[in-house]
């Protein structure tokens, strides 16, 4: 068998607390050692090697949780109004005041404005609240020795990580992050980390995990390394023309502000386009929905993650936590999408019918969804799994 499917078979058979079976193990240990030996050609000593990866296994959750990314998979309703609710603000405008230094400081020495690190923050993190518990030798090990697509990179992100640590950066108990690799208050991966990090703080560290002036410092420096501009927003929601063909829209089909006023594009209150160089559309739910006229500060918010709704996110929390509005036009779903405070609600709800959701935290995984299912079976509802306002309506109706 080979190593990719030995693992595959690993990944499927293997149960909690049994260990891989013993081939796998072997196979999970030589690839182990075969990236030791890459390490030390890039300087980690093998002393230091064998330090970080003692005890790590393969972990049959990281592939899991590699398969199912919300950017991709979730409607754009809901993932906006998850990401960029009145808590959120709240909690963001509070984080800016407790740090206004730091944000200050990252924004004159960087040149990007205070409020588009801060929506970074919070998207990545909820402003250090939730950083990501899952180890990340071990998870980047399974990546790189578990038949993904893209070993190559992930073993660079982990030799990454060795190097992190080797240097005395970060405390190895401290680097844990995503499944993916991501770590710190605003989810750097780790060959970002090298490039774009700094020391804010000036105590001879780059600790984005522990240390806010480092992580909004090294934020702001991804933003310009990035082109962002200062002075220039991301952009502003539109009013699309009747019949206006969204196939000619796109992030990058950028063209001079001039091109889509002659097609009716205009700003919300009627008033003409304005902005600097040429910009794109977004209509991330089609014509029917909100749309967006968007500048290369949009693309230098994309690239911190390459995900046009996470994008939007970031560039949408950032206008609240300035004090202007969020989207304006209704998105075209007659299930409105639920706030996370919502969630929160709708989880109470099924736990108190007995559904075993775990703690009501507004975080929809697989127990929430499938009590939804049972609850949407019950009503004769379309089975979603989805946590809508039609489904919450209804519990607390007592249905």
């Amino acid at each position: 068998m080979t190593r990719r499917a030995t693992l595959k078979a690993a990944t499927l058979l293997c149960l909690a607390g049994l260990g891989l079976p013993q081939a796998a193990l072997a196979d999970f240990r030589s690839c182990l050692a075969g990236i030791g030996q890459e390490a030390a050609a890039a300087g980690v000593s093998p002393a230091a090697f064998q330090a970080a990866t003692a005890g790590i296994s393969f972990d049959d959750k990281v592939i899991e949780l590699s398969q199912a990314q919300p950017e991709f998979k979730t409607p754009i309703w809901d993932y906006m109004a998850a990401l960029v609710d009145d808590e959120r603000v709240d909690d963001g405008r509070a984080a800016m005041r407790q740090h206004a230094s730091a944000l200050a400081l990252a924004e004159s020495r960087y040149g990007v404005d205070r409020y588009t690190i801060a929506a970074v923050w919070g998207v990545e993190s909820n402003f250090g609240k939730n950083l990501g518990k899952m180890p990340l030798v071990q998870s980047l090990a399974t990546l790189a020795c578990g038949g993904t697509r893209r070993r190559e990179f992930f073993k660079g992100e982990l030799i990454a990580t060795l190097k992190i640590i080797a240097r005395g950066d970060i405390a190895p108990e401290r680097l844990t992050g995503s499944w993916a690799g991501a770590f710190g208050q605003t989810q750097f991966m780790p060959t970002t980390y090298h490039r774009l990090a700094v020391d804010l703080d000036g105590d001879g560290r780059r600790d984005v995990v522990d240390s806010v002036p480092d992580a909004v410092g090294s934020t702001a420096n991804f933003l310009r390394v990035a082109k962002w501009h200062n002075g220039q927003p991301w952009g502003y929601e539109v009013r699309l023309p009747p019949g206006f063909n969204v196939a000619a829209a796109g992030r990058k089909n950028k063209k001079p502000v001039g091109h889509w006023a002659s097609l009716g594009v205009t700003r919300l209150d009627g008033r003409p386009l304005s902005a600097e160089g040429p910009v794109g559309i977004l209509a991330p739910a089609g014509a029917a929905g909100p749309a967006f006229l968007v500048t290369k500060n949009f693309d230098a918010i994309y690239s911190y993650n390459a995900a046009e709704s996470y994008g939007l996110a970031i560039a949408v929390l950032s206008d609240r936590l300035r004090g202007k509005a969020g989207v304006q036009t209704a998105w075209p779903t007659d299930d409105p999408p639920l706030s996370r405070a919502e969630r929160r609600s709708l989880q109470s709800a099924l736990a108190s019918r007995g559904y075993d959701v775990g703690e009501p935290d507004g975080k929809v995984g697989a127990k929430t969804r499938d009590a939804i299912k049972d609850v949407e079976r019950r009503l004769g509802m379309p089975q979603t799994g989805r946590p809508g306002a039609k489904v919450l309506e209804a519990l607390l109706r007592g249905n």
